[in-house]
């Protein structure tokens, strides 16, 4: 893609807005959370990842975008239970017993452990939701047709927005916080 100035303003725009809405919700604060390690593992699942979303894209897309946020969550908290265990899990070991197409009970009531009726579980469900049609909403918006290279490309950065911001609910909500280091 030509213009990585575009993508990148993107990204960043899409962030923000994201991150508000979850802020909104109180399932996050003013600034993400990161972990290098969380990172790296999804370089290392994006190409699995796009593979599925983009062939799931036409029929699913707020589970396309969503997904990615369950997948940052399922490996937020396994890198903060054991991650000397799983560093090295496949991709596919998130996925649900349907497959890509569960992945997101699978996480919330297999990795998390949440209650299927709870309140939590239902919250964060309906945030990523929401933030999955602004997302859609955002794509529109700047008229970006999705079958393209640049529909791609946008796609491609959305996912890793999503990867990025279900992580930061995950580290959230198991006790971590930013903290200024003197």
């Amino acid at each position: 893609m030509e213009n990585n100035e575009y993508l990148d303003n993107y990204e960043q725009r899409l962030e923000l807005g994201l991150l508000r809405i979850c802020e909104g919700a109180g399932l996050l604060e003013s600034e993400l959370l990161r972990s290098e390690d969380l990172d790296q593992t999804w370089e290392g699942y994006i190409k699995d990842y796009v593979a599925d979303a983009v062939s799931n894209f036409n029929d699913f897309p707020e589970a396309a975008l969503a997904w990615a946020a369950f997948l940052g969550m399922g490996v937020a908290h396994n890198w903060d239970t054991h991650w000397t265990h799983h560093r090295h899990d496949s991709y596919e070991s998130y996925y649900g017993s349907h497959g890509w197409d569960d992945m997101d009970e699978h996480v919330l009531y297999g990795i998390l452990g949440l209650q299927r009726d709870s309140q939590q579980a239902k919250k964060i469900s309906d945030t990523l939701q929401s933030c999955a049609l602004a997302c859609l909403g955002l794509i529109r918006h700047e008229g970006i047709q999705t079958e393209t290279a640049q529909g791609f490309y946008i796609l491609a950065r959305s996912y890793s927005v999503f990867y990025r911001i279900g992580a930061s609910i995950e580290l959230k909500r198991l006790g971590y916080k930013k903290v200024a280091v003197n």
